[in-house]
């Protein structure tokens, strides 16, 4: 039985724990009593106007100096307008000017994980204190758009697909959520997230799977459960792992959970085997071990572990619960979206079985066909193969000066970038789904997908513009492999084409619709979350797309993520072998996956960039004009302005003529890349280099010192 000193001491700790402001409500009705909106009231407290709701709705509390200032407001309106008195008639909230503030989210596409997320604009030092949730979650939610609330709210998962564990135990999830989380140890870690924590996310396809809940660890939380800050070694860190003899590892196996292939490093997997149809998996993720790539996802890992959590829960709303980088991600998300198994009964006995989901990759690895596979590739060495290989890549073409006429007199170089180039390929793009076979003096059909030895040396075009058929934009000197829409676009130019040989595919679909899809609305949305949206005229595109970034740094963030797990996605899908130790002809794990389908690459990037030379041949009829450069996705064009308007070709009645390069927010469209003087941009060509490729920042030493 406890003595009356130790109760007594109890009770004096819980009084030290007294609120020392009102309850989040009266806090409002004060506010409101005064006749003063929450924006100003942010502006009079230095803070976002998103962080004063916080304080009034229960997620959050100032920190000191703040809370002094708010204290102190707050007293003196409660002496001005205690309880029991009506306020005075403040003006009514239209009549009250508001300052322009960017909504962060408010259309219909919005996802309720981040609507009411902490202001990004916040420094890590000024915000709030977390209110630490033992409250249920629809006490901590505002009302969201309803088309995003229903995957939100998915009663499994209460507080969302993930969290960002701080060091004091904080555990920051999205729409403002913060849990405690007591763990002190990775396992202890593992059986909370699982057990208590509600995080976890719905399975995107009917028959897939839910997503295993996220834990992001800052550096201070990961030096808490006993992990190092920093991962030390010669490789890159990314690459690095914890030692098998290292005590969390030891900890981990000795409570009986495992690790996959790929050991403790920035993306852990720790799991048991599942019980049931229940999962039992975590996914770590820790911010010092360079988990949030700086290129993928700029400022991240430095923001506040809220803002950290807006954003990654944004991206996990509209894309993926992040599995790893952003190019795991995008390989995830096309099974996630195209699952390779459905149940299905079994006409013998009756009972449910796994059956092979239509339009999927199956379950099994498929070997490609030689010429599709990399020179290291087993197929390729143990076969012998000396046939040659497809080379189906994206530009990197600079035009010959020699070529240049009077364009050079034109003052300025302008770079047009397009909108995600592969995703727009991916569209509506059928691939094989079945093995290839191989075929000798086939007649070419541009409805089958695959590989084509095919002699197209003898087409001649316009030497201004780059080749269609080879990625440095020279003529081919003779027989070589292609991807059937390279052929597809011989013919569409009016030469006659003849297969030597090919290696065909019978079974065939659009995999890539579903992921399509889901990235181009997620690309799409966030734009539009910027104030890029599709009403635009390309006057006012341009001028959002110069501020775009800076409206909301976190947003712009799940930006570019997005962008990355389209090129990355794509990337993945030749995963080449890793790691000094390999040797050529081996096996190597990437082998192992169903997606590893460098097939389904080609088709993707000789779709992008046939899609480019279209239209540059369109632009060269309408308007004249052929380009000085052209990298991937980004094309550099002589200029009589720095606006793009001044030379891409509009219809009489002001609207931009279909099959050129046009203006817009969709995958497909262009956007300003950057503008140089043309004297740089030529000088540049006459050293071998690529303007396109320096055309946003123009970090490039001439030799002349210009």
């Amino acid at each position: 039985m406890a003595s009356e000193e130790e109760l007594f001491a109890n009770i004096d700790a819980l009084l030290e724990e007294e609120p020392q402001l009102p309850p989040p409500a009266e806090r409002a009705r004060l506010r409101e009593a005064a006749g003063i909106t929450q924006a100003r009231l942010a502006t009079a407290l230095k803070t976002s106007t998103q962080t004063v709701k916080n304080y009034e709705n229960g997620r959050s509390e100032p920190k000191s100096p703040r809370l002094e200032a708010y204290q102190r407001l707050l007293k003196g309106w409660a002496e001005k307008y205690p309880a029991h008195t009506a306020p005075t008639t403040p003006p009514p909230p239209s009549a009250v000017p508001q300052p322009e503030t960017p909504a962060t989210f408010t259309g219909p596409t919005a996802p309720a994980t981040a609507a009411a997320a902490p202001e990004s604009s916040v420094p890590a030092a000024e915000q709030p204190a977390p209110q630490r949730a033992a409250r249920p979650a629809s006490t901590s939610r505002r009302p969201a758009a309803k088309k995003a609330a229903k995957s939100a709210m998915d009663p499994r998962f209460p507080h969302g697909p993930l969290a960002v564990l701080d060091g004091d135990g904080c555990a920051y999830g999205v729409d403002g959520i913060v849990l405690d989380c007591p763990a002190t140890t990775v396992v202890e870690l593992v059986e909370w997230t699982l057990r208590e924590s509600g995080l976890g996310a719905a399975k995107l396809n009917r028959y897939g799977k839910d997503s295993d809940p996220l834990i992001v660890l800052t550096a201070a939380a990961a030096v808490k459960l006993g992990l190092p800050e920093r991962l030390e070694g010669h490789e890159q860190r990314r690459s690095l792992r914890l030692p098998e003899d290292h005590p969390v590892v030891k900890q981990v196996a000795k409570a009986k959970w495992q690790l996959t292939q790929r050991g403790f490093g920035p993306w852990a997997r720790i799991y048991c085997k599942a019980q049931g149809r229940e999962r039992q998996c975590v996914q770590l993720a820790i911010l010092s071990w360079d988990a949030l790539d700086e290129r993928a996802w700029p400022g991240v890992a430095e923001m506040h572990p809220a803002d950290v959590a807006r954003v990654l829960g944004v991206y996990a709303q509209r894309v993926i619960t992040p599995r790893g980088s952003t190019a795991v991600s995008g390989l995830e998300l096309m099974t996630a979206m195209r699952p390779p198994t459905k149940p299905e009964r079994d006409e013998q006995t009756g009972n449910w079985i796994s059956g092979h989901n239509p339009g999927s990759l199956g379950t099994e690895p498929m070997d490609p066909a030689p010429p599709e596979a990399t020179a290291e590739h087993p197929v390729v060495v143990n076969s012998g193969w000396t046939g040659g290989f497809l080379n189906e890549e994206a530009y990197q073409w600079v035009r010959d000066v020699n070529t240049l006429g009077d364009e050079d007199n034109k003052p300025f170089a302008v770079g047009l970038d397009l909108n995600t180039a592969f995703l727009a390929a991916a569209a509506r793009l059928v691939v094989g789904l079945s093995g290839p076979d191989h075929f000798h003096a086939p007649q070419f059909n541009p409805k089958i997908p695959g590989s084509w030895l095919v002699d197209l040396s003898h087409i001649e075009l316009d030497p201004r513009l780059p080749s269609p058929f080879t990625l440095d934009g020279s003529r081919p000197t003779g027989p070589a492999w292609y991807q059937t829409h390279t052929v597809a676009y011989a013919q569409e130019l009016g030469y006659d084409v003849h297969p030597i040989e090919a290696f065909l595919r019978r079974e065939t679909g659009a995999y890539l619709d579903p992921w399509h899809d889901r990235l181009k609305t997620a690309y799409v949305d966030t734009l539009a979350d910027l104030g890029v949206t599709k009403d635009l005229d390309d006057q006012a595109f341009l001028t959002a797309m110069e501020q775009h970034k800076q409206t909301d740094p976190a947003l712009a963030a799940v930006l570019s993520a997005i962008k990355a797990t389209v090129k990355g996605g794509i990337g993945k899908l030749r995963e080449r072998p890793q790691g000094r130790h390999y040797k050529e002809g081996e096996r190597w794990p990437a082998l192992e996956r169903p997606t590893w389908r460098p097939d389904i690459r080609a088709a993707v990037i000789s779709k992008a960039r046939v899609n480019m030379h279209r239209k540059l041949n369109n632009m060269a009829k309408m308007t004249g004009l052929f380009p000085l450069a052209v990298l991937s996705d980004c094309v550099v064009y002589p200029s009589p302005s720095e606006s793009p308007l001044d030379f891409l070709p509009y219809a009489a009645s002001g609207k931009p003529q279909p099959g050129g390069f046009r203006l817009g927010p969709t995958p497909g469209l262009a956007k300003l890349e950057g503008v140089q003087s043309m004297l740089w941009a030529v000088d540049l060509m006459e050293q071998g280099l690529n303007p396109a490729r320096h055309i946003k920042g123009g970090d490039v030493v001439l030799e002349d010192g210009e």
